[in-house]
């Protein structure tokens, strides 16, 4: 029995291990490509292992590396990234904690007509309403405008419906020693509901941050100037520039640099994100 057991074991960590290969493997393979000459990508001979122009590629990347593509400065499009990823990860958390929060506690007319309508968005993604979409937003004159990147974005079904199972499982008995100390409706959902949900929070912190980070279709659509331009946006505009072959050591230093804020975040918010997608009980 102890032999079949440590032969699972063994097994499991051996497909474990081949899936991470599975993983990381394209990403070693951009960030060798971004360590070789543009000639050596193009040639179909790339080695598996770095080249000796890693700091000439990143130097020229980050400095003027961009104007290849027609394109802001690099930094200017991670910085443009980074605000519309933390405006929409934090305007879905809130939005969706005070939804999650009226629907369970408050008692009105149709409040689960409320929910079911709010739920049964998740058969319309951004893709579908992207015409309405843009439509409200350039009325109200967001276009080229950071609110324009955030605002039309941090509508939540998912994070609403999982918030409200997380306050369905909280004590009726903690509701009621609030009320009775005297803890109004604001005070228990900042004082109470927040901190016993930081988990869940951290974890869809973590997931619609990447979200926000990979958008590339809305930012397309209503950004005509460079300086609100995404990295994402820079990414393409690099693979596709006109009259000449892509630089592709270039691209995949791009894409190296692009992937380090979210590896970040999810580094450092990785204890609390394993927390909020298995912890069950308050």
């Amino acid at each position: 029995m102890a032999g079949s057991n440590r032969l699972l074991t063994i097994l499991a960590h051996a497909i474990l291990i081949i899936g991470v290969i599975v993983v990381l493997f394209p990403i070693w393979v951009a960030f060798v490509a971004s360590t070789h000459p543009g000639e050596t990508f193009l040639s179909g001979e790339l080695s598996l292992w770095p080249g000796n122009q890693m700091i000439e590629n990143y130097s020229l990347i980050l400095g003027k590396g961009m104007k290849i593509a027609s394109a802001p400065p690099l930094w200017v499009m991670l910085l443009n990234s980074l605000i519309m990823a933390m405006g929409i990860a934090i305007g879905k958390i809130f939005i969706s904690l005070l939804s999650a929060f009226a629907i369970v506690y408050f008692n009105f007319r149709f409040r689960m007509t409320a929910f079911w309508m709010i739920f049964i968005t998740l058969m319309l993604p951004v893709e579908v309403r992207i015409l309405p979409t843009y439509e409200v937003t350039a009325n109200l004159g967001l276009l080229n405008s950071y609110p324009g990147l955030i605002l039309p974005l941090i509508a939540s079904a998912t994070a609403t419906f999982l918030f409200r199972q997380v306050f369905m499982t909280i004590p009726d008995e903690l509701t009621e020693a609030s009320r009775i100390d005297g803890a109004g409706p604001i005070k228990f959902f900042f004082d109470i509901l927040m901190p016993l949900s930081r988990t869940n929070i951290a974890a869809l912190f973590v997931i619609l941050f990447i979200y926000g980070w990979n958008q590339y279709l809305w930012p397309l659509l209503i950004t005509t100037e460079d300086r609100y331009a995404t990295i994402v946006m820079g990414i393409k505009r690099m693979v596709e520039v006109a009259d000449s072959i892509p630089q592709w050591h270039m691209v995949m230093a791009t894409a190296i640099l692009a992937l380090i804020p979210p590896l970040f975040v999810v580094i450092s918010m990785q204890k609390l994100f394993v927390r909020g997608l298995t912890e069950t009980e308050k």
